[in-house]
């Protein structure tokens, strides 16, 4: 006999509303990277996922609703890639720079996904409102651990995400030259208070492996 906490497999119906959502979420997000959020219309995300336009109401109330969906998945699935980077590290800069490398570094090998960013960044400020809560963190225990000398955590953030961001969009754009992901991170860990060339020895150690 099952317990209220046993988990029930889905039935047929609740299979397919799930990858019909999930579907819409896709087309959105792809729709998204090419155009930003203005162009896209709720018919083009309906027939990029080849589902009636009626259904989308079953799944979102709003063209809003399915940006905000968007933007909760990236954000998981960037944290999740930062985190399992990060898991075994005790340094709070090497920490910051692996984080800001797997960002940079993600987006110059899925330009789908740097794109997206970038232009989630223009409407809804994907970088501090998704991505915040996980710099904050890392921030945070930077300056606990003595690491990080700041004295604005709002305004550091803003700064570094700004050029996260800009980053990202020159990577994309092909204006940069060797080793991005690493000069950035460097470039970062400067702002934080580490010495030129602590910054540039804790930014080119080895990525940890996956």
């Amino acid at each position: 006999m099952s317990t209220p906490t046993d988990e029930q497999p889905l039935g047929r119906r609740e299979r397919r509303k799930l990858e019909t959502r999930a579907k819409l979420v896709a087309a959105a997000r792809s729709l998204i990277a090419g155009q930003g959020v203005d162009a896209v219309r709720i018919n083009e995300i309906t027939d990029e996922a080849d589902v009636g336009f009626g259904s989308f109401y079953n799944h979102f109330e709003s063209k809003e609703a399915i940006v905000a969906a968007v933007v909760e998945a990236v954000a998981s699935e960037l944290g999740d890639a930062i985190d399992a980077a990060t898991s075994d590290l005790d340094d709070a800069a090497e920490v910051m720079a692996v984080a800001h490398r797997t960002i940079i570094d993600r987006a110059a090998a899925e330009p789908t996904l740097g794109w997206l960013l970038v232009r989630l960044e223009l409407s809804h400020d994907v970088v501090s409102t998704a991505l915040g809560p996980y710099a904050l963190r890392d921030l945070q225990r930077g300056i606990a651990a003595g690491r990080f000398h700041v004295d604005d955590q709002a305004a550091t953030l803003i700064a570094l995400g700004g050029a996260l961001l800009g980053a990202v969009r020159a990577v994309l754009l092909g204006r940069v030259g060797d080793d991005p992901a690493i000069t950035h991170a460097a470039l970062a860990l400067q702002l934080l208070g580490l010495p030129a060339g602590e910054a540039q020895e804790v930014a080119r150690r080895p990525l940890p492996r996956g």
